[in-house]
């Protein structure tokens, strides 16, 4: 672990690291509907769908046979289902929904009341007014954009819900853009982590299988077909059939979600596999597409990620998931972008992609024509691409249409990894992580690259639960002494690397590098808890073991030159602390891109020293390189672009 002067605020929280789940809890009037019809008191975590279904009506009776058969008809397209018959305690529950789309049917009374209210909110997607009188409805609904029909028949508002849900989920993979988001970084890191996994398939399956039966909302026929069919369809049949694999697979991709990461891991590698194989076949058949083509994407987009869009024109952008395309214009345009339009909350997009089948294969970047190999059997003319593909902006046009200014065209070309700087960056990444092992346990550590420290520890735990030797519990120990230091919980990362560190004494000799990282992690912790004297005691015994074993101008040194420079300037050394930092400088130049954020971490340290020292021109110059680079690798929001851009205000009071 590389400490640095400059940190975020942490948490002192005791308890142990949990991913983040979404808890949406009601009081009073509320009910959840699970596959079987059964009505529970509080709903349950939404695990397999971008989306749920709300129904608001003071009139509803569960015990009601109509209602009943309008449930049934409404699960077979939405699973999760929470009724109410009190409109502020329903208002309070879509108040509480982060990481969901919602579906809200309304009675025609209490719509009047509410839907005024909450129809700007983002996480509302469509509203249907089911009433008894249509046309007295009417006046006021048709007002409002979110409103898709007046309806006095649930078999209507189920023809509707479900091409709108097919239109959300299209809405709700996620993207990154280069620049603005720090996943996109590791945009192939991450794919190279998920194919590189070798799990017991038979094992997976049932763990999956087993992971889906705690969830109420995921219908037990489907859990049972997956358990006794998987083998009899192809993994491209279950990614386009209609079941809980594709809604589960783009949730956990899009969120990060780590338990079903780590339960659909199996097919991530088993999908990405057919989609390979089937591409070196069709490419040498009569389903060879031409050397170079275009295929359509009609999809929503939030406001954020548009604007983001607009930023990164002619930059990189990437789809975090596998990715869906058809060659039928019409089809995206009309089902896809142009409905998206309509609602407040997104703009419609039309993206045209012109894909290059020789950057396909140097780029590792396969595709397949569905054609007889999906559930639909090749309705839409459909393109399925691996998963994070990436692409650069070429041009965004607005589309004319008479009813709306919210339509747009984005013009991409397929890059794959071709993009030279980025592959640059993407080889020192890969180097970087190597040490830390492959599979799960580099996932763990590109979630505490991006900050994600809780779903890291969450990852890290399991991992260590699971452990069946000593090395790879000293290496998880580590891992897991990383994020708790990085959250401030400074006696549990101790505790965690000094266990690493005993178990290395056991099995390494007295100067292995793998010691002097648990040296360097314990003066780390010790450093951030203010015990300078046992911090540069650790440190310079890890200096000392990699000068004996590394390359004079090994990335370890830097390391370790940087974190003695931190005690130093710490102690209120400001000669010995500039000396480190800057021989730490002088290593990371020569094998770090310009933009890695280890060089904005030495810039900072030598700015912050020469701040401390009255020399405020020099430290503002090193600042504001710091700031450069924070913002190409860290996301806006990221606390420590906001520390940078403060201490550049005090620089400049000073001058």
């Amino acid at each position: 672990m590389d400490k640095k002067k400059l940190k975020p605020s942490t948490s002192s929280s005791s308890s142990a690291p949990t991913t983040n789940k979404s808890k949406n809890s009601s009081t009073g009037a509320a009910s959840k509907s699970t596959g079987e019809n059964a009505v529970v008191s509080q709903p349950v975590r939404r695990v397999i769908q971008n989306f749920l279904l709300v129904w608001l009506d003071a009139n509803i009776d569960a015990s009601n046979d109509d209602f009943k058969t309008s449930i049934q008809h409404l699960q077979h397209i939405v699973a999760s289902i929470t009724t109410f018959t009190n409109a502020q305690e329903c208002v309070k529950f879509l108040n509480d929904i982060k990481n969901e789309k919602i579906f809200m049917i309304v009675s025609g009374t209490l719509g009047q009341q509410i839907v005024p209210k909450v129809e700007s909110w983002p996480q509302i997607d469509s509203i249907y007014v089911f009433c008894g009188n249509k046309s007295v409805h009417e006046q006021w609904a048709k007002k409002i954009l979110k409103i898709k029909g007046v309806h006095t028949k649930i078999e209507h508002i189920c023809e509707v819900l479900k091409i709108d849900r097919n239109r959300c989920d299209q809405a709700m993979i996620s993207v990154s853009f280069n620049g603005l988001d720090p996943l996109f970084m590791y945009t192939q890191l991450l794919k190279e982590t998920f194919l590189e996994i070798e799990d017991d398939d038979a094992n997976s399956i049932k763990d999956l299988v087993d992971y889906c039966r705690l969830h109420e909302d995921i219908p037990k026929d489907e859990i049972k077909k997956v358990q006794t069919e998987y083998r009899d369809h192809t993994p491209i049949w279950w990614y386009t059939a209609e079941t809980f694999i594709y809604p589960m697979l783009n949730r956990g991709l899009r969120i990060m979600d780590i338990d079903i990461i780590l339960k659909m891991g199996f097919f991530i590698r088993h999908l990405h596999n057919h989609i390979a194989e089937l591409h070196r076949e069709q490419q040498s058949n009569k389903l060879a597409m031409p050397s170079k083509f275009q295929v359509f994407r009609g999809q929503g987009l939030s406001l954020e990620d548009f604007e983001k869009m607009n930023k990164t024109n002619g930059g990189l952008m990437s789809f975090n998931n596998f990715l869906s395309t058809s060659r039928n214009r019409d089809i995206s345009l009309k089902m896809f972008a142009r409905p998206a339009a309509f609602n407040s909350n997104s703009v419609g997009i039309l993206f045209v992609m012109s894909i290059d089948t020789a950057i396909c294969t140097l780029s590792s970047t396969p595709f397949v024509n569905v054609i007889d190999v999906g559930f639909f059997k090749d309705k839409e003319e459909e393109i399925l691409f691996s998963t994070h593909t990436i692409f650069r902006i070429d041009r965004i046009e607005r589309i004319q249409d008479d009813h709306t200014d919210r339509l747009w065209q984005v013009n991409l070309i397929l890059v794959g990894n071709q993009d030279k700087d980025f592959d640059k960056l993407t080889v020192h990444m890969r180097e970087e992580l190597h040490e830390v092992g492959t599979g799960w346990s580099r996932l763990g550590q590109i979630l505490i690259r991006v900050g994600d420290f809780e779903k890291a520890g969450y990852l890290y735990q399991l991992l260590l639960e699971k452990a069946s030797c000593d090395g790879d519990r000293a290496q998880y120990n580590i891992q897991l002494g990383t994020v708790y230091a990085q959250m401030g919980e400074y006696s549990k990362a101790i505790t965690l690397y000094q266990r690493s560190l005993e178990l290395k004494k056991v099995a390494l000799p007295p100067n292995h590098p793998d010691l002097a990282t648990s040296y360097n992690n314990i003066g780390a912790v010790y450093d951030s808890m203010g015990e300078y004297s046992k911090a540069l005691s650790s440190y310079e015994r890890s200096l000392e073991i990699r000068k004996t074993c590394l390359p004079e101008n090994h990335p370890d040194l830097a390391n370790s030159y940087n974190n003695i420079g931190s005690v130093y300037d710490s102690m209120g050394d400001y000669s010995k602390a500039l000396s480190s930092y800057e021989r730490s400088l002088e290593i990371r130049k020569k094998f770090l891109p310009a933009n890695h954020p280890e060089l904005a971490s030495s810039y900072n340290n030598i700015g912050s020293v020469y701040f401390n020292m009255g020399e405020y021109s020099k430290a503002l110059s090193y600042l504001e390189k710091t700031l450069n680079i924070f913002q190409i690798s860290l996301p806006p929001t990221h606390p420590n672009i906001a520390l940078v851009k403060n201490n550049i205000d005090r620089v400049k009071k000073k001058m």
